[in-house]
């Protein structure tokens, strides 16, 4: 008996061993992308480089394009430098009852546990080709391209009681196992990032009364990391109110990163200052703008009373100008968008949404100025190899502005062998270069239009400098200042 119980004692052991390395092995195939130990920006989890997220709402992306139409998208994204792609499994656009571009709808009965799959996946045979089906492979051509895919589980109207098409069908209890079966199904795709909430804040009044929502949205991180553990990546898209979902969220471990959305209703929303205040929380995460303003959106079409004469639209400058001072005041990225390419523009098939007085087919949205622009953000972080940072006002001796029409922001590594300078508008600017010690410094302007530095001074020794941007036609440039030149890649 005693050799008996042994030898089952041994035999649970390589199976408790045998499940704790599946569980690893898991979790290493998925943890891509992490938090560095600074907790305040984010890395490539084997190698340990930095990863700037530049992401694109393609909100409607599963719902709306065809296979061919989604390797369009994917190809010029890629060309353009975006890495995160974010997309909604069950989108906005009334997603559960109108169905894709193949026809098929995500569940069966609106039951989020009873998904409407087929036998087989062969694209050419409707019989097979699933809406899942059609989700995988859009899923599978990003990681072609060495793209992620910020997956939304679901946009908040299946949970929120707010607005939109709807209809609600999550609750506490199936929300874990909807997300669990979600999570089961992409395991084995490394770039897979999650993103809870989709435009919804957790909590709010609605007819007089207080709804709380958090316990959808915790139910669904559970049912990630049952499946992938701790190493699933985990952020939350709140609404377009300016919080952070730090205001809910940021003690809770299944968030890796908050999120802010500071939208499309307004040219004056600093984001900078949302960012500050959360980098000023404990414990440190990293945090991002995953939705600012869009380029060629109404600047807040919804109340009647919009004129392109009056508000006008968000162009190439109000992306970059928020972009750039979101990243220099601590944003571990961003996220462009444009207003139709989210929804995929096409009005032979869908009725545009909120486009003012602007119709622009999504194809030809695709090459927007603003989207050739942004990848050059990310080139210029990733240049530094250093993303340890700090926003650092002192660099600044001249005025350096009070709001989004005029406000300088500065930042520097916490290595002090370099900073940079975000000037909104081509006015000269003091600078004190003694914030990066004694050694003689490298300046030049960056432009965000083009991607090109000009040098302005090559060894200058002065302990403060004022420099004027070379080129006043082009309106925002970035001063960079090194004590060494960036390591080779």
């Amino acid at each position: 008996m005693n050799m008996i119980h042994k030898k089952n004692r041994t035999n649970a052991c390589i199976k408790t061993i045998f499940s704790l390395f599946l569980l690893l092995s898991t979790a290493a195939a998925v943890a891509q992308i992490s938090v560095h130990e600074s907790g305040k920006y984010l890395v490539e989890t084997k190698s340990g480089k930095p990863f700037f997220w530049l992401g694109d709402t393609a909100w409607e992306l599963f719902q709306r394009l065809t296979r061919e139409e989604a390797i369009t998208y994917l190809d010029t994204r890629q060309s353009q430098g975006f890495n995160v792609i974010q997309i909604v499994s069950l989108a906005e656009m009334d997603g559960l009852r109108t169905p894709n571009r193949q026809g098929d709808v995500p569940f069966v009965d609106l039951d989020p546990l009873n998904w409407a799959v087929t036998s087989g996946n062969d694209p050419g045979n409707p019989d097979e080709y699933d809406y899942w089906d059609h989700v995988d492979f859009i899923i599978r051509e990003a990681a072609k391209r060495n793209m992620y895919v910020g997956l939304l589980p679901t946009w908040g109207d299946k949970v929120a009681y707010m607005w939109g098409a709807g209809p609600q069908v999550f609750n506490a209890s199936n929300a874990f196992g909807y997300a669990k079966k979600l999570a089961e199904r992409y395991s084995g795709q490394w770039n897979v990032l999650w993103i809870l909430g989709g435009d919804r804040p957790p909590t709010y009044e609605r007819e007089g009364k207080f709804h709380d929502d958090r316990p959808i949205w915790r139910a669904m991180a559970r049912g990630i990391e049952d499946v992938w553990g701790e190493a699933a990546f985990i952020t939350y898209h709140p609404g377009g109110t300016m919080r952070s979902s730090s205001a809910w969220f940021h003690d809770e471990d299944w968030l890796d990163m908050n999120a802010i959305q500071s939208g499309h209703g307004s040219r004056q929303y600093e984001i900078w200052d949302t960012i500050r205040n959360d980098l000023a929380l404990m414990p440190t995460k990293p945090t991002m703008d995953i939705e600012p303003c869009y380029e060629d959106h109404g600047v807040n079409p919804w109340d009647g009373k919009w004129t392109a004469e009056g508000r006008g639209y968000f162009d190439a400058y109000d992306v970059r100008a928020r972009m750039y001072r979101g990243v220099f005041a601590g944003g571990c990225g961003t996220t462009y968008g444009h207003h139709h390419i989210w929804q995929f523009s096409d009005s032979a098939r869908y009725e545009p949404i909120y486009i003012a007085d602007r119709y622009i087919p999504w194809q030809e949205a695709l090459h927007a100025k603003g989207a050739n622009h942004i990848r050059y953000i990310k080139d210029l972080m990733l240049d530094r190899h250093d993303m340890n940072r700090t926003e650092d006002p002192g660099l600044v001796l001249s005025d350096a502005g009070t709001d989004y029409r005029d406000l300088v922001v500065a930042m520097r590594n916490e290595a002090r062998t370099w900073a940079m300078v975000y000037l909104p508008n081509p006015d000269p600017v003091v600078v004190d270069l003694s914030r990066l010690g004694n050694k003689p410094k490298r300046i030049s302007w960056f432009n965000p239009v083009t991607g090109k530095y000009t040098s302005a001074a090559k060894r200058y020794r002065g302990t403060q400098g004022t420099f004027t941007p070379p080129d006043t036609e082009q309106r925002d440039w970035v001063l960079v200042i090194e004590t060494k030149r960036p390591a080779k890649k």
